[in-house]
């Protein structure tokens, strides 16, 4: 069996940069155990499969250990390569996946998503998240399957190592850090041990928790994103009730063959 195989780099406009995303175009599903056979071998955040529907495509994204229900920069690399390379004529894709539908649109320079807004509640710091992260937060909320930790600068978040081992015992595993940025409306970070993944470093998902939580809290619904991994990315967001539109743009790393 031999496919095409892309590698692209998400929420920035240069390779080396932003969250690398592989993108397997099929003509039709392979077996859920290849496919997550595939994602563990790429060893990236996230694998993305998609096969046609009619004039849209269903999408599927796997990291190296489960697949998951939503992952917004591996949607935004596989619009990217059809949009750019697969299909340019296009002016918008909509894939069809676990999070129901989801249409991608140009913007100018940029390609926007338009993803579901998801609910948080405030509650208590479970026990072990503090010193998992290494800093006591401000503020901690639950929405959908991931904590969110709010803390009191963009200099804390950026500086935070938290143990990898201790936060997978939090469950489920799954942590955003956030707080206010300086040069940009906030900024955070997403730690996901308990999908094998220590830190991913361009988070598409998370801004679906974090998009309505600043809009409330900064009283605006146009915002200006940075997640400050390593890598770096850059998230150009707007808050529209039941969803929220994540826009940003993508850079071709490389282009293969799978064959086995």
């Amino acid at each position: 069996m031999a496919f095409d195989l892309y590698q692209i780099d998400a929420f920035t406009d240069r390779v080396f940069s932003g969250n690398p995303a592989a993108v397997c175009p099929l003509d039709t599903w392979l077996g859920e155990d290849v496919m997550q056979a595939i994602a563990a071998e790429n060893n990236l955040s996230e694998t993305a499969f998609f096969v046609p529907r009619g004039d849209d495509f269903d999408l599927r994204w796997f990291t190296p250990t489960c697949e998951v229900d939503l992952c917004g920069h591996a949607t935004l690399a596989s619009a990217y390569l059809i949009l750019s390379r697969l299909d340019p004529g296009r002016e918008k894709v909509t894939f069809h996946s676990r999070s129901g539908p989801l249409t991608v649109s140009r913007e100018g320079d940029l390609l926007a998503m338009d993803f579901p807004a998801w609910e948080r509640k405030a509650i208590s710091p479970p026990e072990g998240l503090g010193a998992a992260l290494g800093c006591k937060a401000r503020a901690v909320y639950f929405g959908r399957d991931r904590h969110m930790a709010v803390f009191s600068s963009a200099a804390d978040v950026r500086g935070l190592g938290p143990d990898m081992g201790a936060l997978a015992r939090v469950s489920p595993g799954r942590v955003i850090v956030t707080a206010a940025g300086d040069d940009c409306d906030f900024v955070s970070r997403f730690f996901a041990p308990g999908s094998g993944i220590d830190e991913d470093p361009v988070t598409g998902s998370s801004h679906c928790l974090l998009v309505p939580y600043w809009a409330d809290r900064l009283g605006k619904s146009d915002l200006h994103a940075r997640q400050v991994s390593a890598r770096g990315g850059e998230l150009y967001c707007r808050h529209r009730g039941e969803r929220v539109v994540i826009a940003g743009r993508a850079a071709l790393y490389l282009a293969g063959r799978v064959r086995f």
